[in-house]
């Protein structure tokens, strides 16, 4: 219970500090202080700062993450209200993580498409094996109709991803949304399923 307190608290002071501070202006002595700790300490817990940049990530995630590998066993539940559960999930801790404002100079416009970069990569690859799994239950159920159950999970991952982050491809809200209707209007098709009943996912 210790270590994972001291963990906590480094990634809290982490996180503290990028509130107002570029991640590179960041020392690990000034995390460490934050966090009430010696600087080895620091060091016992993560290698790099990288390693606690990737580990805020994570912690950030956790709750969603969960909820997806709960709803994969879940098989009395119809697939896409599941898949609706974990992408509100999603768009709740995204929407907390990636609060910071807009940078104004190129050093942190950088850095926000590096932390976007790794917040992305961590979701679509935690997310794919737990949503594939909900697809192909849906597909023995005869709810969905496609024969490619992984494809189809990375494939709404990428698009939910992208549109969740919003810095890779800068949209309105209009924008946002004519991309998801568009997708929804993809799976229906692809799936077999009628037009307009999977608009719930986006609600």
């Amino acid at each position: 219970m210790a270590n994972l307190t001291k963990y906590n608290k480094i990634l809290d002071a982490l996180q503290n500090l990028m509130e107002s501070r570029n991640i590179q202006t960041i020392s690990v002595s000034e995390i460490a202080q934050t966090a009430g700790m010696g600087k080895g300490s620091i060091y016992y817990y993560f290698p790099s700062k990288d390693a606690m940049l990737e580990a805020l990530i994570e912690r950030n995630y956790e709750k969603p993450l969960e909820t997806a590998k709960t709803l994969a066993g879940q098989t009395d539940i119809s697939p896409f209200t599941r898949m609706a559960m974990i992408f509100q999930a999603c768009r709740s801790s995204s929407s907390e993580f990636l609060r910071q404002e807009e940078p104004v100079s190129l050093t942190g416009t950088q850095e926000r498409a590096y932390i976007h970069q790794k917040y992305m990569t961590h979701l679509i690859s935690e997310l794919k094996p737990e949503l594939t799994e909900i697809i192909r239950q849906g597909i023995e159920k005869g709810d969905i109709h496609f024969g490619h159950p992984a494809a189809l999970a990375e494939i709404v991952l990428i698009v939910l991803t992208v549109k969740l982050d919003n810095t890779l491809i800068p949209s309105t809200r209009e924008e946002i949304e004519e991309t998801m209707r568009g997708l929804i209007s993809l799976l229906e098709k692809g799936t077999e399923n009628p037009a307009g009943s999977l608009n719930f996912l986006t609600a």
